[in-house]
């Protein structure tokens, strides 16, 4: 048998959903496409789109969780190109404070989000 699959969304687990949505609406432009609530209300999940590749990101607040979440070394990320001209990108980036690591010689830099999660900024090819 061979598996033919597709990527479909990509988890990560947020303190304050209001803080997380309005960021990623903000740095990226991802909208929120639809949401699940638990019917006794210990969690919700907010999947956001970038309204082009079809992939989306799934913010889950658990209501038991209230500390930071522990993201060990950080050595996973998410990858966005944007288009445009990706220096005003970068500078915008930076006006929002929260560009946390950049490696020109690559042409890349890292975003990070309120819960710390680091975003890859490529521009687009």
């Amino acid at each position: 048998m061979k598996v033919k699959g597709r990527f479909d969304h990509f988890n990560i687990n947020v303190t304050d959903l209001k803080r997380s949505i309005e960021f990623y609406d903000k740095a990226l432009g991802l909208k929120e496409s639809h949401r699940k609530e638990a019917a006794d209300g210990s969690f919700t999940l907010v999947y956001l789109t970038d309204e082009v590749s079809g992939f989306l990101l799934e913010l889950t607040w658990l209501r038991d969780h209230t500390e930071a979440y522990e993201l060990g070394e950080n050595e996973s990320h998410l990858c966005f190109r944007v288009g445009g001209d990706y220096d005003e990108a970068r500078a915008y980036h930076k006006e929002m404070g929260c560009v946390c690591f950049e490696n020109e010689a690559m042409g890349l830099y890292f975003i990070n989000d309120p819960d710390d999660y680091w975003i890859e900024i490529l521009p687009e090819k």
